[in-house]
């Protein structure tokens, strides 16, 4: 049973890895139902936006969800690279809180809401450097 645990966030931050650098094919808010690992990534990320100058930066948080789509608890961060610059790192991380904030609840599918509800998830927000591919 752990071995899928890890699989799971193996497989969630793989698909997040990329997230500022990917156009995003999903509007932030939208009613649509998420399916899959990929489609809640893409939830999440459409509602981020990193603040000028944070380019590089990245932050990991782990947290769970219900089955209705809301957090429990709250998230933790369990890997960071934020430079130097306290006042950037600030606005790095809470662009993130609010990108979860507007994202939740998201909108699961009877079937993704029981298969992840409770689950460790670890999404990786990274901060894309303008010009790299």
């Amino acid at each position: 049973m752990k071995s899928r645990f890890a699989m799971f966030a193996a497989a969630l931050v793989l698909s997040a890895n990329a997230n500022a650098a990917i156009a995003q094919e999903r509007p932030c808010h939208s009613p649509d139902p998420v399916d899959t690992l990929k489609e809640m990534s893409d939830a999440i990320y459409a509602c981020w936006r990193p603040p000028a100058g944070t380019a590089g930066m990245s932050l990991t948080l782990q947290f769970s969800l219900r089955r209705n789509g809301t957090l429990i608890g709250k998230p933790r961060a369990t890997y960071s690279d934020l430079g130097t610059d306290p006042q950037l790192s600030r606005a790095f991380v809470a662009s993130i809180l609010k990108a979860l904030d507007e994202a939740l609840p998201l909108p699961f599918s009877d079937s993704m809401g029981g298969a992840i509800a409770g689950r460790l998830l670890a999404p990786r927000f990274t901060a894309a450097i303008q010009g790299a591919s």
